[in-house]
């Protein structure tokens, strides 16, 4: 059962069995980004720095769904208290609405008072065993008080995907004389989509202090980066802006990962020809899904020297954009790439339908036993 928010595009999981269906699901697609990193490396596409980022947020997503999953063990159930349902996104992204995240960065910050004044693990579950033993019932209440304990554990351990996930450095040699090169990361639950998104940034550094141990520029990078991390800018955007912000910071490439929407018969009102797909596959849950992976690059092309003040000069960056068709006008990339993650019996329908605009979408599938084939 789904119950209507006032927000109409998300609905709250009400239905207990749903919504451990939901994190089940979840559990199974964010194992499978993994592995299709690990497929684009074994073609080419990504390196194992870049492999081993996006690995590292696909487990901070899976760390953020099991913390919610233990946040609402219980919906459904008459616990004493009224603690809501998992807000979804049921119409742009099938992923939780953004306030959830937020409101998960909030408990963190309480998670250590919270487990403080709970009872214990060990303890929880001994009273649970005397109310089973002792007063033949379901001990619905201690349930629900363990399941906020492990909520709350989970938090304090740190390491989930947050809202905002400042930028982080990486060292990948010299440049050349008097140049670092560097690799940025960072990564939102933006707000606007409901969407998990995934930046990286080559940049060569010519700067006297390398970039991390630089007290000035260093905040500035991370403030300035996360302040334009918005779905709906530009790389183009956002790289110059950079470019012109920082003299002695050279972006050379820059890339952008939108992880989702997903798509479920169960759990969105999917339109289009997905909705289709999904309908006629009637696969088995746990299979009845798809993934949308979107992958942004924007590469500089040339440098060229402009004057700064009267005596000297400072190089900035010449992007390159999409030649075909004008599209880079439009998306603001050097090329963009779709892609979708699906398992067989979904892609066997969506081959046999052959909608239009899926031809040049990247296939990944996922057959029974889990392993990931690119078509």
């Amino acid at each position: 059962m789904v119950m209507e928010s006032k927000n109409t595009e998300t609905k709250g999981l009400t239905d207990l069995f749903a919504s451990r269906r939901y994190f089940r699901k979840f559990a199974g697609i964010l194992q499978h980004m993994t592995r299709v990193a690990g497929v684009m490396e074994a073609e080419g596409r990504l390196n194992r720095a870049e492999v081993n980022i996006l690995t590292r947020y696909a487990t901070s997503l899976h760390f953020t769904f099991q913390a919610l999953s233990y946040k609402y063990l219980l919906v459904g159930r008459d616990t004493g208290r009224f603690f809501g349902s998992l807000e979804i996104d049921t119409k742009e992204s099938g992923f939780p609405a953004s306030d959830e995240i937020l409101t998960m960065a909030n408990d963190a910050q309480q998670a250590e008072r919270h487990l403080r004044e709970m009872p214990s693990e060990d303890e929880l579950k001994s009273q649970m065993v005397g109310v089973i033993l002792g007063e033949r019932e379901i001990p619905t209440k201690l349930q629900f008080a363990l399941s906020q304990r492990l909520y709350y554990q989970e938090l304090s351990r740190g390491d989930l995907f947050w809202a905002r996930n400042d930028p982080e450095v990486q060292w990948l040699g010299d440049a050349g004389a008097g140049r670092r090169r560097f690799l940025l990361h960072w990564a939102v639950y933006d707000s606007q989509v409901n969407l998990p998104v995934i930046y990286m940034m080559e940049l060569e550094d010519s700067g006297k202090t390398a970039l991390p141990k630089d007290q000035r520029r260093w905040p500035e990078v991370q403030a300035h980066l996360m302040a334009q991390a918005m779905a709906g800018l530009k790389l183009m955007t956002i790289a110059k802006g950079f470019d012109e912000d920082f003299d002695d910071l050279h972006p050379k490439r820059m890339r952008r990962f939108h992880v989702g929407p997903m798509y479920s018969d169960a759990f969105t009102r999917q339109s289009g020809p997905m909705a289709q797909v999904l309908a006629q596959a009637k696969a088995p849950a746990g299979q009845d899904w798809a993934l949308v992976w979107t992958e942004e690059e924007l590469e500089s092309e040339r440098v060229v020297e402009e004057r700064s003040g009267w005596f000297s000069t400072v190089e900035r960056e010449v992007f390159a954009l999409d030649p075909f068709a004008g599209r880079g006008a439009d998306t603001g990339a050097t090329r963009m790439e779709r892609s979708i993650v699906v398992p067989q019996r979904p892609y066997q329908v969506l081959e046999e339908l052959n909608p239009p605009g899926f031809g040049s979408v990247r296939k990944f599938v996922v057959s029974p036993q889990g392993r990931v084939l690119r078509y």
